[in-house]
């Protein structure tokens, strides 16, 4: 039996996180591209991963502080 662990748990916001993803790769300047990204280095990868975090904080506490 396989288990998929990289599983959206809602399907329909897949393209909505693969955009968001796209803008933080150019924030950071990360050529990311469509489908196969194999030739990135880890440290380029985990930058993208780190915007994204960045800037979902940030909106999480823009919204508290309203």
């Amino acid at each position: 039996m396989s288990s998929r662990r990289n599983r959206a748990l809602v399907p329909e916001a897949r393209e909505g996180l693969n955009k968001f993803k796209m803008e933080a790769a150019n924030e950071v300047g990360t050529p990311l591209t469509e489908g196969y990204n194999g030739d990135l280095t880890s440290r380029q990868n985990g930058s993208v991963g780190g915007q994204m975090v960045k800037k979902m904080v940030q909106d999480y506490e823009s919204k508290l502080s309203k």
